[in-house]
């Protein structure tokens, strides 16, 4: 156009800026801007508020901002591109500084998306009391019942955690669209309330509404952190019939759910039916692997996933630093570490130095992993520090372990794990006097030690167990069946190891160990499981080493595949054995 020599005006350069912005390279927005000012419309309405919008997109807020503050007018638009601009590159609190500055110097009022961005920003930044204002606004002036502005209201109370009001949303909406029902399933993940979540996505589907991929990624997570492997084969059957099965988010979400549901296999299959793997399909497999401590595969899948010419991203190396650490590879872990930056420019973060402090530590190098703390290019946070006093407690080092939960009690003093760590490392050497102080330091910061507990699924139903859990109506079958496996495992070689009875009284220790949470699910396992089914077993904490090493027996003695997922990871035991080699 300009070939031929017909100048542009202020609609041709209104028109041009959002297609810059679509390619979201600045200097081609630049340019437009360059010849904005040449032909005169830089005092243009229209004109300005598509260059806010412009250098928004391309992340270059400062220069939206200049424009913005040049304008001799602007419009409600103006007002929310720069809202949107700074929703969009997660600079909330100016977000919401925008729509405050809006309200006072506009004569326009806001409008649907003003009030759903700002909305949007107070629930990623926690901003319940301002929330709660703009909900206000959006009453004054008749936005409430717009399904843009409610859908983005009942986000902000699930996110802020106050879930009854976003509930109380919810059931004024006469007809609930797809993004209602997705809001409240991601409500409750975010509120750990993953039974529900299922809940609300089954009750969507009676209610003829076809899900989306957000509604089967966010449900998938909820039946993950359930470990809920019924739950999530219903789930992936409905994929398939609604035609959702090559849908990446969805299939990389699908390996995610096998894996913490203990089926790895599972997970691998749909791993190999994916067509376009990208970063996250990959990262998702290989993650699942080093949760089941299948090393050499984390490795296999790491380099063939580089040799497809994928770059890695954060938590791949979150994931293959992992694996190594718990296979005991510290070499092969520090050539990783290394090549983020020196091979693929990454800075590592605190979960890589988390890694690589626990890689040294499990390998009872604690002095040098120390050392490698210490020096740190950033500051070392609670999950370095911690992995290390994970490591003093397995080697014994009481003086490296007095020191570095010193230095965690400053740092999460609410964590209890710390506190008892430090306590059974006391115990375990004898330090009685020691150990009662920390548990009397623990009552009076009012830390509270959680409950251990293990749960299975048998038949649609879980049933959980409490150490010297006598509530279930099978209670009496479930105890024969321990002395019986009892009798069995002391025929094969078994030594009770005492030293996991903590605060059990001398003489009663070994008793008292197999009254263990995770012993209690087992036996029930083999009472209620069909012969030959595998037993898979949920524990909230770590579990044990005297029942990680009877788990090991009865794999053998009863010829079961047994899984037991704890806090960390995933154990499978076959034939005797462990996935974990014992190094965990």
């Amino acid at each position: 156009m300009r070939c031929t020599g017909i100048y542009p005006n202020q609609f041709t350069f209104s028109a041009i800026l959002p297609a810059c912005a679509d390619t979201m390279i600045v200097t081609h927005g630049e340019e437009m801007h360059c010849l904005i000012w040449k032909h005169g419309f830089k005092t243009d309405l229209f004109v300005g508020s598509a260059l806010v919008d412009m250098y928004a997109k391309c992340a270059d807020m400062s220069s939206a901002e200049r424009v913005f503050d040049e304008m001799p007018d602007r419009s409600l638009i103006s007002w929310n591109s720069m809202i949107v601009g700074f929703l969009q590159n997660k600079l909330y609190d100016r977000a919401v500084w925008v729509f405050r500055k809006a309200l006072r110097e506009s004569s326009d009022s806001p409008d649907q998306v003003s009030c759903s961005s700002v909305l949007s920003a107070c629930a990623n930044m926690g901003g319940l009391e301002f929330g709660r204002q703009v909900h206000g606004v959006s009453f004054k002036h008749g936005l409430v019942t717009l399904s843009y502005v409610k859908n983005s209201l009942m986000d902000m109370y699930c996110k802020c955690g106050w879930f009854g009001d976003a509930f109380k949303l919810f059931q004024t909406i006469g007809d609930s669209d797809v993004v209602s029902w997705n809001v409240m399933i991601m409500g409750c993940v975010c509120n750990d309330n993953f039974e529900e979540a299922c809940n609300y996505f089954w009750v969507m589907r009676r209610e003829g509404i076809s899900p989306d991929e957000a509604s089967y990624s966010s449900v998938l997570h909820a039946s993950a952190s359930l470990a809920a492997l019924d739950q999530g084969s219903l789930i992936h059957d409905q994929i398939i019939k609604t035609g959702f099965v090559k849908n990446a988010c969805i299939e990389s979400s699908l390996v995610t759910m096998y894996a913490k549901c203990g089926s790895l296999g599972d997970a691998y299959r749909v791993f190999e039916n994916i067509e376009d793997r990208n970063v996250i399909c990959w990262t998702a497999m290989i993650a699942a692997c080093q949760q089941h401590g299948c090393t050499n595969q984390v490795i296999e899948l790491f380099e063939e996933m580089l040799r497809e010419g994928i770059k890695p991203d954060y938590i791949t190396f979150v994931s293959v630093l992992s694996a190594c650490s718990y296979a005991g590879c510290v070499e092969e872990g520090f050539v990783y570490f290394d090549s983020m930056t020196k091979v693929h420019g990454m800075n590592p973060g605190p979960e890589h130095y988390a890694c690589m402090a626990d890689l040294l530590g499990r390998a009872g190098r604690l002095d040098e992993a120390k050392r490698f703390i210490e020096s740190m290019p950033i500051k070392p946070d609670s999950s370095v520090w911690g992995a290390l006093l994970g490591a003093c407690r397995n080697y014994g080092n009481v003086e490296m372990g007095r020191e570095i939960a010193e230095r965690l009690f400053e740092l999460e003093p609410e964590n209890p794990g710390n506190y008892v760590l430090l306590s059974n490392m006391y115990t375990r050497n004898g330090m009685l006097m020691e150990a009662d102080e920390i548990r009397r330091l623990m009552r009076v910061n009012g830390v509270r030690k959680e409950p251990g507990c293990s749960w299975i699924d048998v038949k649609n139903t879980t049933f959980v167990f409490t150490v010297h859990d006598r509530s279930h109506p099978r209670t009496d079958e479930i105890y024969e069946m321990l002395r019986k496996l009892e009798e069995l495992v002391k025929k094969k070689g078994y030594e009770p190891e005492t030293q996991f009875a903590i605060n059990s009284v001398e003489g009663y220790k070994e008793q008292n160990l197999w009254h263990h949470s995770e012993k209690l699910a087992l036996a029930f396992g083999l009472l209620a499981l069909p012969v030959g089914a595998p037993i898979r077993i949920k524990k909230n904490l770590r579990t044990c080493g005297d029942c990680h090493t009877v788990m090991k027996f009865a794999s053998e003695i009863f010829e079961r595949e047994i899984i037991v997922r704890d806090i960390n990871r995933f154990h499978r035991f076959t034939n005797g054995l462990c996935s974990c080699s014992d190094y965990w």
